[in-house]
């Protein structure tokens, strides 16, 4: 890497798996990089979600027929998703873009291009985790969902058909069926599908320090420094303004997750950038979890087994950045878990629970911002990854790295551009 050394680096802003693995592709691709992060690798949003590596994950949050939702979502406190009634004001112009995203047309081709994102995300990610040594981490034993009813077996078609017409091959699962694949799991669910082609990852933010140290050993640099602003100069940037003075850039990535949106608009892009708060409970040593990574279609959780224990996350609350987490939410996961594993018990000792909340960086649409800015030509985003972060890192890097370095890219990256937002808007 000593040919790098005289020019300015990339600068990524954001140590998540997004922005990490976006600087290993970088870096892969000869560039100097400089990565800028309030918070340690990985120990962020990254820390806690659900370890899912799924390429199926192709339905947006957002889904004909939502409108009709919304009421049943403010009135029920223990429902997969919460909206606080202080935060409704700042939410709504984002809900309205969020229900207009829902319709048919647009579902679809949200979901196409998910699918080109996520398809790729075991096979993207194995040339880092193979050079950082951590190929333990990653699991492909598929991805199951199960049913307490028939009938909401049935309200699941549409998804389900989404995901084939995108070419996930889903397996129906009996009641027979289910037994054999999953016999921990309670027998008040009475059908599942099975997804073979998703996969997991055992300890996600092991995954991301892996990859961290590995960018650090092979010659970059990661600052625990907030990125406040930018320095330009005849239309580029050439700086990123820090607490603690200004690193110089050749380009920048911005990757900071929920935080990104005032990194945006100074940028030139006001993007409709909101967080979907999620929580998980770890259950230590538990003895009777599933094997493979397992949602329960109702409760809308996912129980993954990990190297920490059997971690159980979902939920989404929209209360903004700054509200104080609502531990009933991962007091009521912890509730449905249990009952989805009788076998774990009714009364585990506090010692073996940890709970947790992040803020998952959620667009409308459910697509992330990945592309240029719309006003200076060498700065980028990549974030607003939402449910599909960890699954989208690591071909969101390596979409980063070809749009850095003006090469094609691996992916058509129109229908995830910051320009969507404003031609709508000029509409």
């Amino acid at each position: 890497m000593s040919e790098t050394k005289d020019r300015a680096p990339v600068v990524v802003i954001g140590a998540g798996i997004v922005g990490i693995a976006s600087a290993c592709y970088l870096q892969r691709d000869g560039h100097p990089v400089v990565v800028l992060t309030a918070d340690a690798p990985g120990e962020a949003t990254s820390f806690g979600n659900a370890g899912c590596l799924n390429g199926s994950s192709v339905v947006p949050v957002s889904m004909p027929g939502v409108l009709s939702s919304v009421p049943g979502w403010l009135l029920d406190p223990e429902g997969p998703l919460v909206i606080r009634w202080r935060y409704m004001p700042t939410l709504l112009p984002w809900l309205v873009r969020f229900i207009r995203a829902g319709r048919p047309d647009r579902v679809a081709q949200q979901a196409k291009a998910l699918r080109a994102l996520l398809a790729p995300s075991i096979e993207s990610y194995m040339p880092l985790v193979k050079e950082a040594h951590a190929e333990d981490l990653i699991h492909r034993r598929g991805h199951l969902f199960a049913y307490r009813s028939e009938a909401s077996y049935a309200k699941d078609d549409t998804a389900m058909q989404l995901r084939r017409d995108n070419g996930v091959v889903v397996d129906d699962l009996s009641t027979d069926e289910l037994r054999q694949l999953e016999p921990n799991l309670s027998h008040d669910y009475v059908r599942g599908r099975l997804v073979s082609e998703n996969g997991h990852v055992g300890n996600p933010l092991r995954l991301t320090q892996s990859l961290a140290e590995t960018l650090e050993r092979n010659g970059g640099t990661i600052r625990r420094e907030r990125a406040v602003g930018f320095v330009t100069e005849n239309g580029r940037v050439t700086g990123v303004r820090t607490e603690a003075g200004v690193q110089p850039a050749s380009a920048i990535v911005v990757a900071a997750g929920a935080w990104s949106k005032p990194l945006a608009r100074e940028l030139g892009d006001d993007l409709p950038l909101d967080t979907e708060r999620g929580y998980h409970v770890v259950i230590a040593d538990p003895d009777k979890g599933p094997r493979i990574p397992t949602m329960s279609a109702e409760d809308k959780i996912v129980a993954t087994p990990m190297e920490t224990g059997l971690r159980v996350a979902g939920t989404v609350e929209f209360a903004g950045l700054e509200a104080p987490p609502d531990w009933r939410r991962a007091a009521t996961i912890l509730k449905q878990a249990l009952a989805m594993y009788p076998g774990l018990g009714t009364d585990l000792p506090e010692e073996r629970l940890s709970r947790w909340m992040g803020f998952r960086p959620s667009m409308p649409d459910s697509l992330p911002v990945i592309g240029s800015s719309s006003r200076y030509p060498n700065a980028f985003y990549a974030f607003g990854h939402g449910h599909v972060g960890l699954a989208g890192g690591s071909m969101t890097g390596r979409l980063v790295a070809a749009l850095v370095g003006h090469r094609p890219p691996p992916v058509d990256p129109s229908p995830f551009g910051a320009s969507r937002f404003r031609r709508r808007h000029e509409k």
